[in-house]
């Protein structure tokens, strides 16, 4: 029996000792299964994390080239549709205003980092080049080494709409981004576009290695560069340009899965091992004896130990993640909150356990638990929320959100506040001045549109002011641009205060503004604000210690009675601003159906002008000059005149200034020049030809090397030349007008001051400059009243002129009276209808030659 009990006692072990085994093995399986299982979703997770950052990175990558050509087309935009880009840039190119005063010149390197800024003229060549901020003469096809036809092709056909062009290229193996726009007046009205095809101007942004790490940084893209051959098969590419054709941008997108791999496969790994350690230590105690519970209960001690070890492990690789986890229950209250919610928030973690997270977090939707309650709301979806941190300032932050197996969410928050306000900064920008922060052209665009839309009457308008700054651009000159930045900002800031909230300021140009108001529809309001805003631009701006004072010149439209809709609106401001400045600046105009006419009619009287030019329409007319003393014709005067097929006989009061402000005055100025050289050429030796000069040319036209090839062509002795100028030339350059003077007086002509008295300084001209002879201007005879105070004042002119050793001319001598006075005073010279009317070339031809004596009615 005790063999048989021993043997049932021993049999009994073994079976126990059996199914021992037999359930160990399939725990053991079944927790393998868990592991991988568990293994698998983390490799899926992962990899689902990794796409996902990648999809965003190509998204700002994306983004942040669409903002680069976005800005680059605004710049090169605010750049070539502006009035004065069309005078200096595309009716000729002037050096002088584009380099050497920085309007479109070094500071589009300095200030926006373009390597390359081109003028392409109407016949497709290169007339303007600046190559990092150096003024080249390079053909922009040769720098690029490519032809760009198609861009500045594009960039034409936009002139109409007023629309740039954009597109990739690649330039020496690097991506680079080019922009053109054709360059047209814009809005200015004084400026008028001519016949040719437009200028278009191009700037080109080399995006460099550094350029690109700078624009991956602002919009979170990491080490984002040019691709190289090596990583043609990679992932994070971003082709450029047609089928990449201007290169393919890399960058190295964070893996927020693999870094979670090296840290769950791990843990998970350690966790297998200690699962088998386990059971490898219950097998070896099963062996020993089923019924032994002290070593049983040893064996699930250390197990125990080992899932606290991993969990411990687990919960470091939440709290060193740089985002916070948060849980909360069935009734939205939060039941755990990690360790880096402090440091994010700054937030207690203690004090927001098992309160709601409706009163933590909030979305623009609505609460958090209604976004979280959706039906079928996908599990990889996230949302912003706003919450407040411990010093009241706004934070945002993105949630992900997990329903949990029983009742309740889990999830991650990520604080994106920089990146938001990077964005909104961003888009601050596309709509606002950046120098004042005042909206820009394209916000007083939506501004006007929508106002528009709403207005329904007259009875309540919608009043436009365009103002632009008076003496404005002598404090560029004179100060240097840092100053006139302190001035428009002033300005900004007092045409702000001016105005009430509902109305729009907006800076539209260099010194150029709109405002835009809203209910007010009496006019004396409109005007009493134009005599505010007036007072209150004129008050003195102190910059280092110096007083500057501007002042501004208002132009009115209002919507509906003169249009309705923006750029119309905006054109008739302009219009009436420009009656405002020739009205004597500083006030204000409301535009009228004339002026719009009136502009139509000086634009039509401008296109028949360069036909005129260019057809023969001009007549040159010759008034001579006599020896006072002895009634001897020693010369003529040229006189210009224009007949005009239909409007018959034009003077030169009438269409200088016109030729003068469209940039035609010097094709005029040849012609007179070179008509007046080739008829005295058959006059007589003693006699002279006398001709008017403009301001104008001695800024610019080269005018010693055109005098220089008139003398030559037509063969007159320069010293039968004299040159008229008035004193206008010297108060706009001195300098720059004496050397011109010095250079024509080593030709050998004459020069003479016309108009003499009229101006403030002639006596020190008269000192300095190389003069001839001088003109006294024709008010000081026709002011005569016969006594001896008029005697007296031409008396001493004459005698200022005969102690320079200058020939003095009197101009209208209209009376016998007149010329009895001149040969009283011993004057030299005289001219006017008293003694000949200006006469054709042929009847001057006839007069040539003959000696008359001086009558009392006048010589014959």
């Amino acid at each position: 029996m005790p063999n048989n009990f021993a043997s049932i006692v021993t049999l009994s072990s073994r079976s126990s000792v059996s199914l021992a085994r037999a359930s160990l093995f399939k725990f053991a399986g079944l927790l393998a299964g868990v592991f991988l299982l568990a293994s698998v979703s983390l490799i899926y997770l992962a990899h689902d994390l990794d796409r996902t950052e990648e999809v965003e990175s190509a998204f700002y990558t994306k983004k942040a080239m669409q903002s680069l050509e976005k800005s680059l087309r605004s710049t090169v935009k605010d750049y070539a549709f502006w009035g004065d880009a069309y005078k200096h840039l595309h009716t000729e190119v002037d050096l002088d205003w584009a380099f050497v005063r920085q309007n479109v010149g070094p500071t589009i390197y300095k200030d926006f980092g373009f390597q390359g800024l081109f003028v392409v003229s109407d016949v497709n060549r290169t007339v303007y080049s600046v190559v990092k901020g150096e003024l080249k003469s390079v053909e922009v096809s040769e720098w690029l080494k490519q032809s760009i036809a198609g861009i500045i092709d594009k960039a034409r056909a936009g002139a109409e709409t007023e629309t740039p062009t954009t597109a990739f290229i690649n330039v020496n193996g690097v991506p680079a981004l080019i922009a053109a726009a054709a360059i047209t007046p814009g809005t200015d009205p004084s400026v008028v576009a001519d016949d040719r095809s437009p200028s278009v101007l191009v700037f080109v942004d080399v995006l460099n290695s550094a350029k690109l790490k700078l624009i991956g940084n602002d919009f979170g893209v990491k080490h984002l560069h040019a691709a190289t051959a090596d990583e043609a098969g990679a992932t994070s590419l971003l082709p450029l340009g047609i089928d990449g054709a201007a290169g393919t941008l890399h960058w190295s997108s964070s893996k927020p899965g693999l870094r979670l791999l090296k840290l769950g496969l791990p843990l998970i790994g350690v966790a297998l091992l200690l699962v088998c350690l386990m059971t490898w230590a219950i097998l070896r105690r099963t062996t020993a004896g089923a019924l032994v519970l002290d070593s049983s209960y040893a064996s699930l001690q250390r197990s125990q130990e080992a899932l606290a070890t991993g969990e411990a492990r687990f919960r470091d690789v939440v709290e060193t993640s740089s985002d916070w986890v948060w849980e909360i229950d069935a009734d939205w209250r939060l039941t755990f909150l990690s360790e880096r919610f402090e440091d994010v928030t700054g937030l207690s973690r203690d004090a927001w356990i098992g309160a709601m997270i409706d009163d933590l977090l909030c979305t623009e939707l609505g609460t958090l638990s209604q976004w979280l309650s959706i039906p079928n709301r996908r599990p990889d979806l996230s949302v912003q929320c706003r919450y407040v941190d411990t010093q009241g300032r706004e934070r945002i932050t993105r949630l992900s959100a997990r329903e949990m197996t029983g009742e309740g969410f889990r999830g991650t928050a990520t604080d994106v506040t920089e990146e938001v306000e990077a964005r909104r900064r961003i888009e601050f920008l596309s709509q606002h001045d950046a120098l004042t922060g005042l909206p820009n052209r394209r916000r007083l665009h939506e501004f006007l549109d929508s106002k528009l839309k709403a207005l329904q009457t007259a009875e309540q308008p919608l009043i436009m002011l365009s103002l632009d700054l008076d003496r404005f651009k002598p404090v560029n000159d004179l100060l240097g641009h840092a100053a006139g930045d302190l001035v428009l900002n002033e300005v900004s800031s007092r045409l702000a205060e001016c105005v009430r909230d509902g109305d729009l300021v907006a800076r539209i140009g260099g010194d150029e503004f709109v405002l835009i108001l809203t209910d007010m529809s009496i006019q004396e309001q409109v005007e009493a604000l134009c005599r505010r805003l007036i007072e209150s631009i004129e008050r003195p701006i102190t910059i280092d210690e110096q007083d500057v004072f501007v002042s501004t010149s208002i132009g009115i439209a209002i919507a509906p009675t003169d249009a309705f809709e923006a750029t119309e609106l905006l054109r008739y401001a302009d219009i009436a601003l420009y009656e405002a400045k020739a009205g004597g600046r500083n006030t204000w105009r409301y535009y009228a159906g004339d002026m719009n006419a009136k502009i139509i009619e000086r634009r039509r009287l401008e296109s028949d002008l360069r036909f005129a030019i260019k057809h023969g329409e001009l007549r040159l007319y010759f008034q001579p000059r006599y020896r006072i003393a002895d009634g001897q014709m020693v010369g003529a005067e040229a006189l210009v005149r224009w007949q005009h097929p239909e409007r018959g006989l034009i003077p030169p009061d009438t269409f200088i200034p016109i030729a003068e402000e469209a940039g035609l005055i010097l094709s005029l100025s040849d012609w007179v020049i070179s008509t007046a050289c080739r008829c005295a050429a058959q006059w007589p030796e003693s006699l002279f030809v006398s001709v008017n000069l403009s301001p104008i040319e001695f800024k610019r036209g080269n005018l010693v090397e055109r005098i220089q090839k008139t003398l030559h062509d037509s063969g007159v002795d320069p010293a039968r030349v004299e040159l008229e100028i008035t004193e206008s030339v010297m108060l706009d350059g001195a300098a720059g007008a004496l050397e011109v003077m010095r250079a024509l007086k080593r030709i050998g002509v004459r020069i003479s001051m016309d108009d003499f008295g009229t101006g403030y300084s002639s006596l020190s001209y008269l000192r300095e400059f190389p003069f001839d002879g001088l003109k006294i201007d024709r008010s000081f005879l026709n002011r005569m009243g016969g006594n001896e105070e008029d005697t007296a004042i031409i008396k001493a002119i004459v005698g200022l002129g005969r102690a320079l050793s200058l020939i003095v001319t009197a101009e209208g001598v209209e009376t016998a009276d007149h010329l009895e006075l001149l040969k009283e005073v011993s004057c030299d010279e005289g001219q006017g209808y008293f003694l000949s009317r200006p006469l054709d070339i042929d009847s001057f031809n006839a007069l040539a030659g003959i000696v008359v004596d001086v009558k009392e009615d006048g010589f014959r």
